[in-house]
């Protein structure tokens, strides 16, 4: 919607006032069209027929009002206008409250909105995109009564990824467009593919008024053990580095940063965060080392090349601790990458030039004591509490010291901005009592206003939500997102030449396939394999939970399928996902009946006890019931390949180095393996 001179235009609940206005930054070198204007309650001022955004509601014309002007410029300018607690506010990324309805908490959010300063925060409200989009556009309107009338950016893990649901028989209505993991689209190994699917997601976030994705991971899978590999695009640095590139290129619109329009990306985790300890999570105290005993720091550097490349806007360091790590003959500082001078500001803003934004991971500032690090108990278990009680911190190499010298310590080391929080405080204290200088804290916070102006938020914050009703998860969007979860599939064994599959007609036993997507294709569902024609089965890989922990489902576990139904982990009984599978998988053996069976790899799976126990065998990495039956039927053609190695046995994973890629002794498939 653009202004028009002396009107008052009252649209889609935006309020449009002209006002005289003074400060005249116009000139004819630089006099551009009328830019489109947005206000719910902002006035509008009128300078030679050019309206603006009374943000600070002065009456005046201020140059970071002016959206004729380069972000950089008004950036400066709005930075020098600012309190120490508006700064301060700035520098927190916190996270938007929901109420029980799954809402906005209006009360929580104008309290750090407009008490706290707080302008960035990650949502998690999912369901109906028309209330995601109005709860944004209101947090919006809350932002127009700050001071100083600044936006706010709103960010989101990831949000298009397919989770298998057997109980589901079609993706819910609303519901953003579903793909495969990051993992499936690296088994596709298309650049082009994921650069569209990036530019699909970017116009859904962006259509619900999300700005920010927390994501790509450009870690890798060299470690088969960490919990985190099916956000990965796998082991091999350099395909990693093309899906990276590319996906960043689709959120932020192109390869010359940000523009209006984009979505901004963080890139995570610097500077690599896949070789953990045995595969344990840095989320958990007891994983929170890092480890190189490949001496091969620079094989995990190779994905954030990719990321530069397209100019990703913003990077975020992970928890872990680097242990033993040497880099240009200096050992590294044993902290969390958070934490790190030598990576954050030697390497990612001296080495790699990186001039974007740094933001921290959730919850580096906080201690893990007591129940947090010990886990709860097993009487709180069985007292049916959640192990979120224990609460999470994550000052890995600094649990000595406060949290105001955490605080100084991350932004001396590069951090611009705080994941998780809105407490501001000890920002605020650390910058009163002049433990950092004022320099310092301009820069970051000009860096994160940047980004703003760059996104032309400043000027048009709000969003059409009967637009994002149609946008979201649109028919056109999720077919592709269909066709890729077809082709990411990888046949790895196929006996006898077993597929394509005639279905129609035939009896089958399923095990997590809905049996109302199976009678589509004419298939008569029976209750037991010993009635079938055939069977097909969906399971997933095995691995250990511990429910003691808030992230237990991050833990190592045996990869797997056996008899076992518990197994021992640090003094403590974890479930075991395989074991109920694995007896299901012998029984359907036993009657010799045509079987296939689809493994859902969120990481890499021991398959050696499964090969001989069917006659094809699947991969995915997010698939619905439909797509793998139209693979089985022929409909369609699994294109994948693997993009990790599967291991032959536990023992050969006890044996690779947690650095290198692809390393363990004999697997029983290759990186790169699938039938085409």
């Amino acid at each position: 919607m653009t202004f028009k001179r002396k009107s008052l235009l009252i649209f889609g609940g935006l309020l449009a006032a002209n006002l005289s206005g003074c400060n005249d930054h116009d000139n004819n070198s630089h006099k551009k069209h009328q830019a489109d204007l947005e206000s719910r309650t902002i006035p509008i001022i009128s300078v030679h027929d050019l309206q603006f955004k009374d943000l600070n509601k002065n009456g005046q014309l201020e140059p970071y009002e002016d959206w004729r002007l380069d972000s950089a410029t008004r950036a400066e300018d709005l930075t020098t206008r600012m309190t120490v607690e508006e700064k301060a506010g700035a520098m927190m990324h916190g996270t938007i409250t929901l109420n029980n309805a799954g809402r906005v908490d209006v009360n929580a959010a104008e309290e750090d909105v407009n008490q706290r300063f707080v302008n960035t925060f990650i949502t998690r409200m999912a369901g109906d995109p028309q209330h995601i989009s109005a709860d944004n556009n209101a947090l919006q309107e809350m932002a127009e009564k700050n001071r100083l009338g600044i936006p706010i950016t709103i960010s989101t893990d990831p949000r298009n990824h397919f989770v298998n649901d057997p109980g589901a028989t079609s993706v819910a209505a609303g519901s953003f467009s579903q793909w495969p993991e990051p993992l499936g689209m690296a088994a596709i190994g298309d650049a082009a593919l994921i650069k569209t699917f990036g530019d699909i997601a970017r116009q859904e976030y962006r259509a619900v008024g999300i700005h920010m994705a927390l994501s790509p991971q450009a870690d890798l899978a060299t470690e088969p053990r960490w919990g985190r590999i099916n956000g990965t695009f796998g082991e091999d640095n350099q395909l990693a580095k093309r899906m990276v590139q590319a996906y960043i290129e689709g959120f932020q619109n192109g390869d010359r940063g940000l523009i209006p329009g984009s979505v901004i990306t963080v890139v995570k985790h610097f500077a690599g965060g896949g070789p953990q300890l045995n595969g344990l999570d840095p989320h958990n105290a007891f994983g929170k080392e890092q480890t190189y005993p490949g001496d091969n720091l620079e094989y995990h550097l190779v994905p954030f090349e990719g990321a530069f490349a397209a100019k990703a806007a913003s990077v975020m360091p992970y928890y872990g601790q680097p242990i033993g790590l040497w880099y240009k003959d200096q050992l590294i500082e044993e902290v969390g990458f958070g934490y790190n001078k030598q990576i954050l500001s030697d390497m990612l803003r001296g080495r790699f030039g990186f001039t974007g934004v740094i933001l921290s991971d959730w919850g580096i500032l906080e201690s893990c004591e007591g129940k947090c690090a010990s886990g709860i108990s097993d009487a709180d278990i069985a007292a049916g509490l959640s192990p979120w009680i224990a609460g999470i911190g994550m000052s890995w190499g600094v649990e000595n010291l406060t949290r105001q010298e955490r605080v100084v310590k991350a932004i001396e080391a590069g951090i611009d901005q705080f994941g998780g929080t809105t407490d501001s405080s000890d920002l605020i204290a650390a910058i009163n009592q002049q433990q950092l200088p004022r320099a310092t804290i301009d820069a970051s916070v000009k860096r994160i206003l940047q980004q703003k102006f760059d996104l032309g938020l400043f000027e048009k914050p709000y969003v059409d939500e009967t637009q994002a009703v149609k946008i979201v998860g649109s028919g056109e969007f999720q077919q592709k997102g269909d066709d890729a979860q077809r082709r990411s599939q990888i046949l790895l064994q196929n006996n006898n030449s077993l597929l394509p599959l005639t279905l129609n007609g035939k009896k089958v036993f399923l095990h997590n396939v809905n049996a109302t997507v199976a009678a589509r294709y004419g298939l008569e569902v029976v209750a037991t394999p010993a009635e079938a024609e055939i069977a097909i089965l969906r399971v997933d890989t095995p691995h250990q939970n511990d429910p003691h922990y808030p992230f237990g489902s991050v833990n190592f576990g045996q990869l797997g399928f056996d008899d076992a139904e518990t197994v021992v982990m640090d003094n403590k009984s974890g479930t075991y996902s395989g074991s109920e599978d694995y007896q299901l998988i012998k029984q359907v053996k036993a009657l010799n009946i045509p079987t296939v069976i689809s493994v859902y790899l969120d990481r890499p799976a021991i398959l050696t006890n499964i090969v001989d126990k069917t006659d094809v065998l699947l991969a995915n990495f997010g698939a619905s019931d439909e797509a793998v039956l139209d693979v089985i039927a022929g409909k369609s053609k699994a294109q994948g390949k693997l993009p990790f190695e599967l291991p032959s046995s536990w023992q050969a994973v006890l044996d690779q180095k947690e650095d290198v890629a692809h390393d363990s002794v004999d697997p029983l498939f290759p990186i790169g393996a699938g039938i085409l």
